[in-house]
């Protein structure tokens, strides 16, 4: 189970990583083709998104790779959970459904990351 864990870390995160850059490194008017969300949310937000979304790549493999709090793994996952479903609420709120499938199923792998570094197959 823990290579399956690892996996799933490093898929999640590969995916917070590039979404997380992709907010910090271009702008809004770059961003709305691929997010149509950014046309009705200010910049700073935009910025916190990539930052939160950054963190949280970091957060799944960092501890756990250098063995330093590797407690925070799960808590990185939480938070992606928190982001996610926020997000899915976005995507429904907009009637992107595709969008919000997309984020279901990254809130059902986070959710396996909790409960597998939470539960019996910690660090």
């Amino acid at each position: 189970m823990n290579p399956l864990l690892w996996f799933l870390q490093s898929l999640v995160a590969a995916i917070f990583l590039a979404v997380g850059t992709m907010k910090l490194v271009r702008n809004r008017v770059q961003l709305a083709p691929v997010f149509g969300w950014v046309g009705q949310a200010s910049g700073t937000f935009v910025k916190i998104s990539g930052v939160l979304d950054t963190l949280v790549g970091l957060g799944l493999i960092l501890p756990g790779a250098t063995d330093i709090a590797p407690v925070l793994v799960p808590c990185a996952a939480l938070g992606g959970l928190a982001i996610m479903t926020g997000g899915t609420v976005i995507h429904l709120r907009r009637s992107e459904t595709s969008e919000a499938v997309g984020n279901l199923l990254n809130i059902v792998l986070l959710a396996v990351i909790v409960w597998g570094r939470f539960g019996p197959y910690r660090f």
